[in-house]
């Protein structure tokens, strides 16, 4: 019977594969560069803020998502053959509906936690923890989309890093962690039974495990089943500064037994946990998809090999002493999928000749129709000016058009057109636009209408999450309005780091009129992380005040570069 089964789930697969597998054309980024292209591989195999990511292989396709907090669309979907080379197929979440939000745009911080993607009975589901709400779900046969409206599947407060489990007997778990600024006690790992078709849960949430005393801050809870014995994967320690625990047990309600199966070591991989366990197609290697915290860098994607020891326990990484607690690897050989695989890293530079926004981006919210319009006949991004803050601060407006840094150095410049609205022939002053660096810190390069015309300037907002003020640190007048190119260099500064404090950033601003001679505009920025995220490059357009019309921004390209 298992053989029939077994034979039934392989023709399946090789239905659907040419349809999971037929995706975009590859993208080869300038900035990093994970397949050394010679049979091995460094890390991160993503330097970009995929937090939180979980892996499923069906047959031989990996599909990852992650967290993405308010940012819309949400739940990235990304598509790998290799786990090295990577690229962003779509979204699970097109627009947050209003039963899943609990704050108004921009929520910074909230909603989407710590998703957890399977495959179950032909379709792919993801399950996360809003730690106001509660655990929602969404499922789908196409892992690129679209994906079926969220089901709010246990209404909750604190419930947080959620993962669905099905077992051989036809019951159905949720494995999850609590916030502790929202359930009043954390470092403790839950489970609760749902109906086998995952929409809603059964009976009581229990507490499974205790970290407090040996864990402290245990959460981010996978779950799996090998032989006999389930297992929790679960990091434990702090976001920046923990380490990786496994927990098994021959019940899902426990008791469990726990290990500590990788930490830094003797690395400069400061907190390295929370991830994916998955397999190659032939089962004959294990290997461990996680995070690196690199504070303004956000969360970057690690590929780490593992093995499974004869006492039944896993190893992570490398073991140099033995003693069954791995460290991660900074260069190791590819996994061996028996074949090879073109270099392809996630989109970041955007050239708008499509009538679709490219999939790097997103916006702070619910995206507006009244914002953008993908002018594919001009091969340009339009974005028209919208008051989606009242304060005026860039860090309240949801209208913000970013994308994840992809690397520790790299350049974004864009060519940009700004047409204020005019008002029987006067510009009406009030109108902004530009490129912006979004953290806590902020910064933007921008132009903008006043009483006497079109001004360039440069502003920044320090500790914005705070209550902290733009203020303006440059500022020149144009003699005409003509297209212009901005352009903002980060870089990695300050010492070798072997913690997420030792990872500084700084943003320099510049501008140029011809595209070949840039000058430096205003004073660098130092930038910081964001609400549970890194900081963000993009694209702005807001106005300070409501009218029938607006003027507008027209973006010919977007270009990452060294």
């Amino acid at each position: 019977m298992k053989r029939t089964n077994q034979i039934i789930l392989s023709a399946i697969i090789l239905m659907i594969a040419p349809v999971l597998a037929a995706r975009g054309n590859n993208y080869v980024s300038e900035v990093w560069q994970p397949d050394l292209g010679n049979g091995k591989y460094k890390n991160p195999v993503i330097n970009a803020d995929y937090s939180d990511p979980d892996v499923v292989r069906v047959g031989d396709d990996y599909y990852m998502t992650s967290s993405s907090f308010c940012d819309i669309p949400g739940l990235p979907i990304l598509h790998s053959k290799d786990l090295v080379n990577w690229e962003i197929i779509g979204y699970a979440i097109a627009e947050m509906p209003e039963y899943a939000q609990s704050a108004p745009d921009p929520s910074h911080g909230n909603h989407v936690w710590a998703p957890s993607i399977r495959y179950h009975n032909g379709e792919f589901y993801i399950y996360y923890g809003d730690p106001d709400l509660g655990i929602f779900m969404t499922k789908t046969k196409d892992p690129a989309g679209p994906w079926e409206p969220l089901v709010h599947v246990y209404k909750a407060k604190g419930v947080i890093d959620t993962c669905p489990f099905w077992d051989e007997d036809g019951k159905a778990y949720i494995a999850h962690g609590y916030a502790g600024s929202r359930a009043g006690v954390k470092s403790i790992l839950g489970m609760i039974e749902m109906t086998p078709d995952g929409t809603q849960t059964i009976g009581q949430d229990r507490v499974i495990y205790d970290g407090h005393i040996e864990n402290e801050t245990i959460e981010g809870a996978k779950m799996y089943k090998r032989g006999d014995w389930y297992y929790i994967f679960s990091p434990a320690g702090g976001v920046a500064t923990g380490w990786q625990e496994v927990l098994r047990s021959k019940s899902p309600w426990g008791p469990y037994e726990v290990r500590n199966v990788m930490d830094q070591g003797s690395t400069d991989i400061n907190g390295p946990h929370q991830g994916a366990w998955i397999d190659t197609p032939d089962g004959k290697e294990d290997w461990f998809i996680h995070f690196q915290d690199k504070g303004p860098y956000g969360r970057v994607v690690h590929l780490q090999p593992m093995v499974w020891n004869s006492d039944g326990w896993p190893v992570i990484g490398v073991d140099p002493d033995g003693d069954g607690r791995g460290e991660p690897v900074k260069e190791y050989k590819k996994p061996n999928i028996g074949s090879s695989v073109a270099k392809n890293n996630p989109v970041e530079s955007d050239e708008f000749d499509s009538v679709e926004l490219g999939k790097q981006w997103q916006w702070k919210g619910n995206p507006n129709a009244l914002w953008y319009f993908c002018d594919a006949n001009n091969s340009q991004l339009r974005l028209f000016s919208q008051k989606t803050s009242d304060s005026g601060r860039l860090y309240d407006s949801s209208n913000l058009l970013l994308q994840k840094f992809p690397a520790e150095n790299f350049t974004a410049t864009t060519k940009v057109e700004f047409a204020p609205r005019k008002n029987n022939g006067k510009i009406m002053p009030g109108e902004r636009a530009g490129l912006v660096i979004a953290g806590y810190n902020l910064g933007a390069i921008q132009l903008e209408s006043r009483e006497d015309g079109i001004y360039l300037s440069e502003i920044e907002s320090l500790k914005s999450n705070k209550g902290g003020q733009e203020t303006q640190n440059a500022s020149l007048k144009l003699d005409e309005n003509k297209p212009i190119y901005l352009r903002v260099n980060v870089k990695m500064t300050g010492k070798k780091p072997t913690q997420k404090e030792d990872y500084k950033c700084e943003a320099v601003f510049s501008y140029s009129f011809d595209g070949k001679k840039f000058t430096t505009f205003g004073k660098p920025l130092q930038v910081t992380e964001g609400h549970w995220i890194g900081a963000k490059v993009g694209l702005f357009c807001v106005r300070d005040w409501e009218s029938n019309d607006s003027g507008w921004l027209n973006v010919e390209w977007f270009r990452i570069t060294k």
